[in-house]
């Protein structure tokens, strides 16, 4: 237990030992060879308009209503996608007629990039939220159905059929041997459905929108605004860290014996 816990800390202090050396060469590079805010503005410059975007917003809209606006869209759409992908992904992937009927659909448009359908949501769903929550909702869908149905296919048989043979209904081999089994496996989908949708949102806000983290680098980037630019990809990676963290700590409280012999 001992030796884990060194392990853990030793790794712990290797990634922040290497931010600490992308820091400093950032650093370095821009106070020796020049910087050029353009294309790569130095650390003090983006710490400064992070505080005039903290202090003033960006472009009269306040940071935190940026944040609202992004994760409110974000969360909308991936708690949909659970609700719907969870529950047809176990279904699939138990009843070969329901798999038969969904499969085919996701696996068409999974490979399909969303800004190749994104022009028609705008047609059929407007400019307003509605289109922009529908792009991030099918981006996490695909990920969650795949990993239920995998997670179902990968189940032991024998324990279905003992629980067939006692006298178990499909009701009971459903909630009490699927779900239970394939919970890992879900909630690890949902991780991976979070960041793919996060990756998407700039998509989703680069059109008729007014806000959010996104936007706000898409519009930075019209008007060259690298500084601006930085402050949103800074922003929209650390809470896509605290954001899988919280998914990760959660998974440790619910399936607390993953990786448990």
């Amino acid at each position: 237990m001992k030796l884990k816990q060194k392990e853990k800390r030793a790794n712990r202090m290797l990634s922040i030992g290497t931010w600490i050396a992308i820091l400093a060469g950032w650093y370095l590079y821009t106070a020796t060879i020049g910087s050029n805010s353009f294309m790569l503005p130095s650390p003090a410059e983006v710490m400064a308009a992070f505080g005039t975007i903290i202090k003033d917003g960006y472009n009269g809209i306040s940071l935190s209503r940026h944040l609202i606006d992004s994760f409110r869209r974000l969360f909308i759409a991936v708690t949909l996608a659970a609700v719907t992908a969870v529950p047809l992904g176990l279904l699939s992937g138990y009843l070969p007629k329901i798999r038969a009927v969904v499969d085919s659909i996701v696996q068409f448009y999974r490979p399909i990039p969303p800004l190749a359908y994104y022009a028609l949501l705008i047609i059929w769903l407007g400019i307003e939220d509605e289109s922009k929550i529908s792009l991030l909702f099918l981006a996490a869908f695909a990920p969650i159905y795949i990993a239920c149905v995998s997670a179902v296919s990968g189940i032991n048989e024998d324990y279905i059929l003992s629980a067939a043979s006692l006298g178990a209904s499909q009701k009971d081999v459903f909630f009490k041997i699927i779900l239970p089994a394939s919970l890992p496996d879900i909630l690890t989908s949902l991780r991976t459905a979070l960041g793919f949708a996060y990756t998407t949102l700039v998509a989703a806000e680069m059109t008729a929108a007014t806000s959010g983290i996104g936007w706000m680098v898409i519009d930075a980037s019209r008007y060259l605004k690298s500084d601006v630019m930085f402050v949103g990809i800074i922003i929209m990676g650390l809470t896509g860290v605290l954001m899988d963290s919280g998914l990760q700590y959660i998974e440790t409280k619910v399936v607390y014996w993953k990786g448990k012999d």
